[in-house]
């Protein structure tokens, strides 16, 4: 057995904090948790007692190999006290948990026999977490309120190297940013409040998160959590919040971001075929806001040592304007409310039992005016409409029960509710005017040069009825057995999704101009003879525009048609067993293995996807102590990890979606925009075209998807290293390898199916060709098989080839390389610094679940896979993939009043992707759906050929605690983006289209924010 060294400042900076004020290192137990454990070594027979601030106590033995574990701790404050013949021989205090981690704390044999009753202070010297095999970084509230960061969970999850801000085309649930981690969508991550699932129900989108001043403490996962946690194959963003203590603390603050200090935004132009500036897309240095955010908190005992309390309050208001682009010309005078709320109960019902009552909600409110605007005088006019005002947020109500049954056998209970809400209303709607799509594409020889608009400013009108419903419900039972951990559970989620419906608004319908810009006029406008060959005419087609009246110069206008509605759910399912083995002192290994398992039902109950055979996840990791005192771990996993389908899926996979347009040429505009003189342009069905079929007719659920399908996974496989430098830093390396080895989208090639039916030799007669489906849920790359009704009743199984029946030239790819270097200094007292490195990779042909490129949110029905030809020369660097990442943030404690912080971030610039339309030619094949494919000015292109600018941000703050205030009072300011960098960071992809490279978003620019907070 290998004792740690027994002179006594060696044995302070090991039993230091174990995870200091700095940034979390590499490892822990579980993914999502919300507790933590202290662990150590000590003379075998003693005892080793916990207690915290907070009224938790537990005791157990130490073992005959000299080792200790607590298990199942609440963060907290604790005070470890070794016990010898029931007289204390050795303490210490003030030891702070860190969530998810093993904190060390030993007891050198020689020590301990010679000092007593001796209490030590846990100090800030960095030791490292050996009993971890995971990648996470976790903040604390005491870092939050010292860094220079925005107020949301996404931001302080770009702190942790490899995650980056999701496009700006995406929002959260309530309206705010997304995040990529490791190269992932931004719909594959998972977050979490005290244990409880809060990732967006309907398409997974962000989810609830805590109001700031309420978080304790906050990890972000970014690979290689165990068994006990799934349903993400991105990252995890898992929130605990602060509980009450023995003390009785109050406290508020206020803040405010003044519109007179921010930075102009830069206007966005449309760029010529020369690569230089065109005429002004968006006029935008008006587009700014003021924000104030007020909140409270309180926290103490309600029975000292029994029942606590904590509960927090903030309200935010967010009021400005926003000036659109020439295609929509008004200016948006707007207000959001975003009211948050967070209270929880502690109850020590015995020293062995424990029950927490969390509760929380997150809102947000948006009303809106939209004013005339003219692009040719740069002045605003009157008033033109009311916005639609929404009200969308979330309440959650959770319980968790614990129970140290033995010092050997714990058990832990979970069940909770999250109920949301998504009401929308557009006070004075007038649903006389059609909304008009792409009005810059219409004919300039009719409207003068310009655009002719009217004042229908909605495109789609939302159920105001929609709300939603999740449950969680799982329980865990953990049992020590010798050098064994053994864990096992359960872990099931249920989610609602009632009244989840749009229709377009208007008359019913909207108008949507289109050109011939990538083609001639003489062109198809989807399929034909030169597209699709001697048998173009069994598949979509819509003739060209040239041969009928006002098209000759390729001008012509669809009129759009969607609408969709239903209430579905889901439930998910799992069952795990992980075993923690202690081989010996220096090496430690995870075993672990999950089965999920996965049902979505479609508007009248019956499942449509059934995923309910083992899908076993195997979870394996190590950790060695190298040295055996904690100094030096060498760390390295690999598992499995399975996503689940979100509910929004069934919407247009399994319900009864309407999606067409129809064609026309116009000889006239109104003064409404409305073209007149139509011409209807002959197509295949004689009428509306739905490239995916979608005619409003129901779906029979047997055949929304391959009968063998099977669910989205993806691998991974992480080697890292932490090692001490000195008595003061930290350093390490972290190598990630990430395989997406399946996926779930959609197929749309019905056309393909018959060609195989005909060469199976089925009777066209005995089955109806409209019965094939438009649109499937596939597994990428594989054979897959679907069900054909036939006429009189049962099916026909045909299965499709992916390359000889589909002709698709590729299969599923989504891979990710990272290599991760960091340096630390944590929180001494005076400064803290981490500054970390990351190369990484993510390349292949399917970004995930959507597509950031064209700001696709349709989850697992994107473009891609729909059909052959989208797919040619897809492969290539991903759309979340930054090839080099540099973090850099700190704090120095520049006076006994005065602290400042930094925060700098340094990265490589989006891939870019050029589409357009068919080969050479330039021609619409397959499903006609215009110009999307990897195609540029007629030659491939491969997504990432070319990349946006690199982007720099540097973030500043200062705050002041006066000591006539005994430091409860303190004044701080925060410059973000302290130059006002303002690089673009995506820029409009299409090619055939005179928006091609225009920007789509920038940097946020400059903008300062004033705080004064007061902490009793």
């Amino acid at each position: 057995m290998n004792l740690r060294r027994n002179s006594k400042t060696g044995q302070l900076q090991r039993t230091a904090l174990a995870l200091a004020l700095g940034l979390g290192f590499s490892g822990l137990a579980f993914g999502q948790a919300t507790t933590g454990s202290i662990f150590g070594q000590a003379q075998a027979g003693d005892t080793v007692m916990v207690k915290s601030t907070s009224g938790v106590t537990r005791q157990v033995a130490v073992d005959s190999s000299g080792r200790y574990t607590i298990d199942s701790l609440p963060l907290g404050n604790y005070t470890v006290t070794l016990q010898r013949d029931g007289q204390t021989v050795d303490s210490r205090s003030n030891v702070a948990m860190r969530v998810g981690s093993g904190t060390e704390i030993s007891f050198g044999a020689q020590n301990a026999q010679t000092l007593s009753a001796v209490t030590v202070q846990a100090n800030a010297l960095p030791t490292i977490d050996v009993s971890g095999v995971d990648s996470r970084t976790v903040i604390t509230a005491e870092q939050l309120a010292r860094l220079p960061l925005a107020r949301s969970a996404e931001a302080i999850a770009l702190l942790a190297p490899g995650v980056v801000e999701g496009s700006a085309l995406f929002t959260g649930p309530t309206g705010g940013s997304v995040v990529s981690f490791g190269g992932s969508s931004v719909t594959e991550n998972a977050y979490y409040i005290n244990g409880f699932n809060t990732t967006d129900p309907l398409s997974g989108f962000g989810g609830l998160t805590l109001p700031y001043g309420a978080i304790d403490q906050q990890e972000i996962l970014s690979g290689g959590y165990g068994a006990a946690y799934g349903r993400s194959d991105g990252g995890v963003i898992s929130q605990v919040g602060k509980r009450g203590t023995n003390e009785w603390h109050f406290g508020g603050q206020i803040q405010w971001t003044p519109t007179d200090l921010k930075g102009d935004p830069k206007n966005f132009y449309y760029v010529n075929k020369d690569g230089s500036q065109g005429k002004i897309r968006q006029n935008r240095k008006n587009n700014k806001s003021w924000t104030t955010t007020v909140d409270a908190y309180v926290g103490g005992p309600l029975i000292q040592d029994k029942l606590f309390l904590f509960a927090a309050v903030e309200a935010q208001r967010q009021q400005g304007e926003s000036t659109g682009a020439n295609v929509s010309p008004y200016v948006t005078h707007y207000r959001y409310d975003n009211p948050k709320w967070y209270g929880k109960l502690d109850w020590n019902i015995t020293d062995s039992n424990i029950l927490e009552v969390t509760g929380a909600s997150n809102k947000s409110s948006y009303q809106g005016t939209l004013n005339k605007y003219s692009y040719a005088t740069n002045t605003e006019g009157g008033f033109n409409s009311n916005d639609t005002s929404t009200k969308d947020g979330s309440d959650l109500y959770s319980a968790k029960f614990t129970s140290y049954i033995t010092d050997n056998l714990t058990l832990t209970a979970l069940y909770g509710e999250m109920k949301g809400t998504l009401y929308s209303s557009t006070p004075g709607y007038d649903p006389t005017n059609p909304y008009l799509l792409t009005p810059d594409k219409q004919n300039p020889a009719l409207t003068g040069g310009g655009v002719i608009n009217n004042n229908q400013t909605l495109l789609r009108i939302k159920n105001p009825a929609h709300t939603t419903k999740n449950t969680n419900l799982r329980f865990d039972l953990s049992y020590r057995l010798g050098d064994h951990t053994i864990t096992a559970g359960i872990d099931n989620q249920t989610v609602h999704d009632n009244d989840d419906g749009t229709v377009t608004s208007g008359p019913g319908y909207a108008w949507e101009y289109n050109d011939s810009t990538g083609k001639t006029p003489t062109t198809y406008i989807t399929g034909g003879p030169v597209a699709n060959g001697p048998d173009w005419q069994s598949q979509p087609w819509v003739e060209a525009p040239a041969g009928y009246a006002g098209g000759q110069t390729g001008y012509y206008v669809a009129r759009y048609v969607y609408n969709n509605n239903s209430s579905v759910r889901t439930t998910q399912h799992a069952q795990y067993i992980e075993d923690s083995w202690q081989v010996n002192d220096r090496w430690l290994l995870k075993l672990g293995l999950r089965n999920d398992q996965f049902t979505n039902y479609n508007g009248d109950g019956v499942p449509y996807l059934r995923l309910t055979k083992p899908q076993w996840a195997p979870r394996v990791g190590f950790s060695w102590d190298v040295n055996g005192d904690s100094s030096f771990k060498v760390y390295g996993n690999a598992g499995r990890y399975y996503l689940a389908m979100p509910s929004s899926v069934a919407l247009r996979s399994a319900g009864a979606s309407l999606y067409t347009r129809e064609y026309f040429t116009y000889t006239g505009i109104d003064a409404n925009g409305v073209p007149t003189g139509l011409t209807p342009i002959k197509s295949s069905t004689g009428g509306p075209i739905s490239a995916n079929l979608e005619y409003g007719i129901p779906r029979d659920p047997k055949t929304a998807t391959s009968t063998d399908l099977k669910s989205e996974y993806q691998d991974e496989y992480i080697l890292g290293f932490d090692k001490k430098l000195g008595d003061s830093w930290v350093y390490g390396a972290k190598a990630t390898y990430r395989n997406l080895r399946n996926a779930i989208d959609d197929v749309g090639d019905s056309f393909a199916i018959i060609d195989k039916m005909d060469a199976m030799g089925i009777d066209p007669a005995t089955y109806d060709p409209d019965s094939i489906q438009g649109s499937y849920l596939i597994n990428p790359g594989r054979s897959n098989t679907f069900k054909i009704p036939k006429i009189g009743g049962g099916y026909y199984d045909v299965t499709m080839d992916w390359t000889k029946d589909f002709h698709f030239n590729t299969p599923l790819k989504r891979k990710y390389y990272g290599l991760s270097l960091f340096l630390e200094h944590p929180f001494d007292g005076k400064w803290a610094g981490r500054v970390d490195y990351l190369w990484s990779h993510s390349f292949g042909n399917s970004e995930g679940q959507v597509r950031s490129d064209i700001g696709q949110r349709d989850v697992s029905a994107t473009v891609d896979w729909d059909y052959a030809a989208v797919m040619d020369y897809a492969n290539g660097s991903l759309s979340n993939d930054r090839r080099h990442q540099i973090k850099a943030f700190g704090s120095y404690q520049v006076a006994p009043e005065w602290m400042v912080s930094g925060n700098l971030v340094i990265m490589s610039g989006a891939p870019r992707t050029c589409l357009g339309y068919y080969g050479a030619d330039q021609t619409n094949p397959g499903l006609g759906y215009g110009p999307y494919y990897h195609f540029c000015k007629g030659e491939p292109s491969s997504p990432g050929a070319t990349r946006e600018a690199w982007t720099y941000r540097f973030d500043l703050s200062a705050e002041y605690r006066p000591l006539w205030a005994d430091k409860k009072l303190a004044f701080n300011v925060m410059v973000y983006n302290v130059f006002d960098s303002q690089e673009t960071t995506q820029t409009y992809a299409i090619e055939a289209s005179s928006s091609y490279l225009r920007p789509y978003s920038a940097q946020t620019p400059r903008y300062v924010r004033f705080g004064i907070s007061y902490d009793f």
